[in-house]
């Protein structure tokens, strides 16, 4: 019974926080119902997350999901099959991880739909930035069917790429040399 209390009692507690964010008076009942406007950009507006950090978990992510592409293919031959199956689901894992956090964080949080007065570039802007999520998304699940390491490497330059086009010119130049060099 608790299991099915707590998730009512977190429904209440985030609909009273919720209506306390508004920025607008509350709708009359007879209105129509119509969503609040909040200045809150992030599921969990914490201020804790570090934008830089996301980027070197994906880059760890993909070592990892090259380190496990590695051991697969050494222990197909000859290896047991207890650790050759924790390697895919350590591999598969990784992948996932990217892939959530690509959905959950850049694109449900940091990546912002330009205005509709937005100009141009804004607007190209806004769809490179798309492209390089939806390629790493992509990059994430062919690294889960295969053990080709090509896709590590796309994954890999396509995070830095991305960074290039999220980050000001002096965190991402901090960033591929943090990421630079690093042996595969």
């Amino acid at each position: 019974m608790l299991r099915t209390l707590l998730p009512l009692a977190l429904v209440g507690a985030v609909a009273s926080t919720a209506a306390s964010l508004r920025t607008e008076p509350a709708l009359a009942p007879s209105s129509p119902v119509e969503p609040a406007p909040t200045a809150l950009h992030c599921q969990v507006p914490c201020g804790i997350y570090g934008d830089r950090l996301r980027i070197d978990l994906l880059m760890e992510d993909a070592a990892t999901i090259r380190k496990g592409m590695q051991q697969i293919t050494a222990l197909e031959a000859e290896g047991p099959a207890n650790q050759l199956v924790r390697w895919v689901m350590n591999k598969d894992t990784h992948s996932q991880s990217i892939q959530d956090q690509v959905a959950a964080y850049w694109l449900a949080q940091r990546i912002k739909t330009p205005a509709a007065d937005a100009d141009a570039a804004a607007q190209a802007a806004y769809l490179d930035k798309l492209a390089h999520l939806h390629r790493l998304t992509v990059h994430a699940m062919k690294c889960k069917q295969t053990t080709d390491t090509a896709h590590v490497d796309a994954l890999e330059k396509d995070v830095l790429a991305f960074s290039q086009l999220y980050f000001t010119k002096e965190d991402a130049k901090h960033i591929l040399e943090h990421h630079s060099g690093h042996d595969h």
